[in-house]
């Protein structure tokens, strides 16, 4: 008897593990064939009635769920204009949703719509704040974007992912030194988050941190994507620290990047020629802007330039008298005075060289008289004011010299001219400086 129940109880062991099996086995099938008839029917349903709520709930989670964003769009655009007319219709889901595919889709202006709509039913809700916050980081509205972020960490302190658009909108702001601590967070959970690395590197560099910047931006001059915008900051860093040399690595390296941005491409190559310009490479410096002009002919003072370094190339004197060291701009200037006057001998008596001039005091024979004359340098291209030719006229009548000589590389004030009229001064502009240039070797 009892091996009958042994037996008994072993067989329904066995058809119940069959059973369960067999579930399992059309559990799989029936779930795939839930979903073919929800499209099914839901397609027949919507095709009688674009506006029945119950089949565009469905099919709209459908699509959500799977991530399929321009087949859930539309569905939940029609959700939002008929949620007043259907009960049934969860505005504030729909808008969210509406929302969050706008953004998959980069329908910026559109998901505005939406998550506005849901921020006025839940402004505490965490994707909400989220994604507002994205959509006005694409915007480009930083600020905005900025008290979102913070409001999704309040909402949720240990929620990831959060530091990086935080900081970056920060950085871009211009907060920099707030955004230090969320891009340093940022390379924490990422390391190899390349955009905040250089965020975090500029940012540095504009808050006074530029030592430690410059090791994140040479780090950073290989890397194919921000490669290029870090060859131009170290550049520009190396050239504020009167490292022309550096710099000129640093942009050449920057030009070889291909997939550099056309901005960032015409200021290295901008950069790259006032960094030749320093070191006294005009041909090299003026190659580089007839580059730009064939892309931007305006960009800047790029006119400006190639007129003026045009001329210096050309003209080795003027180039000296501008660009020189000050030795060689001193002796420059003495020849200047031994050429002035042809038919005189000139004798060099004191030279005083200032900060801001030189001064040449000489003794000239003529013919039948002596004099003594003062001649005063300025290195600038501007105007040279009318307060400089008093102070100057002052000057000579001090030394109780004959005569004043004041010349410039650029021009005078119609103040200063009409002043130094029937003053015992000469004023020498930049046009009659190199006429006197083109007479010395």
């Amino acid at each position: 008897m009892s091996t009958l129940i042994a037996v008994v109880i072993i067989v329904a062991f066995g058809a119940l593990i069959v059973t369960v099996a067999t579930h399992k086995k059309s559990g799989g099938k029936g779930k795939q064939k839930s979903r073919t008839q929800i499209l099914k029917e839901c397609s027949r349903k919507l095709a009688q009635d674009p506006h029945n709520a119950p089949a565009l709930i469905s099919l709209g989670d459908l699509h959500y769920n799977e991530r399929a964003w321009d087949k859930a769009f539309p569905l939940y655009e029609t959700q939002m204009g008929i949620a007043p007319a259907h009960k049934e219709i969860d505005v504030f889901k729909a808008s969210l949703r509406y929302g969050i595919c706008a953004i998959k889709l980069n329908k910026i202006p559109e998901s505005f719509r939406g998550l506005s709509t849901a921020a006025q039913i839940n402004p505490n809700d965490f994707e909400v704040n989220y994604y507002l916050g994205i959509a006005f980081y694409k915007n480009n509205d930083f600020e905005k974007a900025v008290p979102r972020f913070k409001k999704v960490i309040m909402l949720k302190p240990d929620a990831t992912g959060i530091s990086s658009p935080l900081g970056l909108s920060l950085y871009k702001a211009k907060h920099y030194k707030e955004s230090l601590q969320y891009l340093k967070r940022a390379l924490d959970e990422n390391p190899e988050n390349k955009e905040a690395l250089f965020a975090m590197a500029d940012g540095m560099n504009e808050s006074g941190y530029g030592e430690k910047a410059i090791k994140v931006f040479m780090h950073l001059r290989p890397d194919p994507e921000f490669g290029a915008k870090a060859c131009l900051s170290a550049g520009l860093f190396h050239l504020k620290q009167g490292e022309a040399e550096k710099a000129i690595q640093d942009f050449e390296i920057g030009l070889k990047h291909q997939n550099a941005t056309p901005e960032v491409s015409i200021e290295t190559r901008y950069r790259l020629a006032l960094a030749y310009f320093a070191q006294k490479e005009i041909g090299k410096g003026i190659g580089f802007l007839q580059e730009i002009q064939a892309v931007n002919p305006q960009y800047k003072d790029v006119p400006q330039l190639m007129a003026r370094y045009s001329e210096l190339n050309q003209n080795k004197n003027l180039q000296t008298y501008l660009m020189a060291s000050s030795s060689d701009y001193v002796a420059l200037c003495r020849k200047i005075v031994m050429k002035f006057y042809q038919r005189a001998v000139t004798k060099i008596i004191d030279i005083s060289v200032k900060p801001e001039n030189i001064e040449i005091i000489v003794s000239i024979d003529f013919t039948r008289s002596e004099e003594t004359h003062i001649f005063r340098f300025y290195r600038t291209t501007g105007a040279v004011a009318d307060l400089y030719v008093r102070e100057f006229h002052s000057r000579v009548s001090e030394a109780k010299a004959d005569k004043g000589v004041c010349i410039t590389a650029g021009l005078f004030s119609d103040e200063g001219r009409k002043y130094a009229e029937g003053r015992p001064i000469d004023l020498v502009d930049k046009n009659g400086l190199i006429k006197i240039l083109k007479k010395i070797d």
